[in-house]
């Protein structure tokens, strides 16, 4: 049976969002997590005195077949040559997040999404906008710079976004060989409740009745997009689909006229921001280990939605 995160992965490339990511790869000869921080060491570089530049070297040795000829991560903003004074991961470098940084003395922003609202980061995507230009001005009076790790996180092997959320869900044990999950049986709404209280989400929005029995799951943090949501849906066949965003006009139609038909499919429906977050707090605790002198903090780029 296909890779239900491979398949997930590879059908990306299909959507404009992802047509940089690379899907087939060869075995990794990057370094072990004991070995970085000894290389760097050898190297006579103390964590001190580290660049920007130096820890994106270090992070890419451990993505397979990287440096991308194409990505999307690429510096966003600043200057890739000063010196380290903190890191922050998270999902998007708002402008809230960008003011926790300035509060932290840290001024390596390390975000998994677009900083400037579009998928390459074009800041004239909108001619004489003014809110890029207002957050440009907020990044370099602070001297911050911004550097995208959306195409060699999903690269990493596990999948470091998935991951992070299986991780933060303690659903590591309900994984099976093809990626997807069996979960002992209990019903929608049980499942609703785990993820709300897990992931930190006040709604979520739902297809479904709620007291169905669900075990087989395919979840699909972020935005894969409807014909990779629906694909997954035909081929794997599960109790529910979890995903992050959606077009309304797709998969949560074809999930509606689904259950209609007889098929027994749920929707979750997670936000993106939420979906993808736990794997981007994960980062912060994969990369302190190799750089133990520079202060690694998560910020939550937070849903930019409330709730009336």
């Amino acid at each position: 049976m296909e890779n239900l995160l491979a398949a997930t992965n590879n059908s990306v490339k299909y959507m404009e969002r992802r047509k940089f990511i690379t899907t087939t790869l060869k075995a990794s000869t990057a370094l072990t997590l004991m070995n970085v921080p000894a290389m760097v060491k050898a190297a006579g570089i103390l964590n001190s005195d580290l660049t920007i530049q130096n820890i994106i070297d270090l992070i890419l040795k451990e993505i397979p077949e990287a440096p991308f000829k194409e990505t999307v991560d690429t510096i966003k903003s600043g200057n890739a040559a000063n010196k380290v004074t903190g890191i922050v991961t998270t999902m998007f470098a708002t402008v809230d997040v960008i003011r926790e940084a300035i509060k932290l003395k840290a001024n390596f922003i390390i975000a998994h999404e677009p900083t400037f609202y579009n998928h390459l980061d074009d800041v004239k995507w909108v001619e004489n906008n003014k809110v890029v230009a207002q957050k440009q001005e907020l990044l370099a009076k602070n001297n911050i710079t911004v550097w995208r790790f959306h195409d060699y996180w999903h690269t990493y092997k596990p999948d470091g976004i998935f991951y992070g959320v299986i991780k933060k869900l303690d659903w590591q044990n309900y994984l099976r060989p093809d990626k997807g999950i069996t979960l002992p049986a209990t019903t929608l709404k049980n499942i609703i409740l785990h993820l709300k209280s897990k992931l930190g989400i006040a709604h979520v929005r739902v297809i479904g009745d709620l007291s169905k029995t669900c075990k087989k799951i395919a979840l699909m943090p972020g935005a894969a997009g409807g014909n990779i949501q629906v694909s997954i849906a035909e081929k794997f066949t599960p109790d529910l689909l979890i995903v992050g965003e959606l077009q309304e006009w797709e998969t949560a139609e074809y999930i509606r006229d689904a259950g209609l038909l007889g098929n027994n499919i749920s929707l979750i429906v997670l936000g993106h921001t939420e979906s993808e977050e736990p794997g981007m707090e994960w980062l912060a605790d994969w990369l302190q280990p190799k750089i133990p002198a520079i202060k690694i903090n998560h910020i939550a780029s937070q849903s930019p939605f409330i709730w009336v």
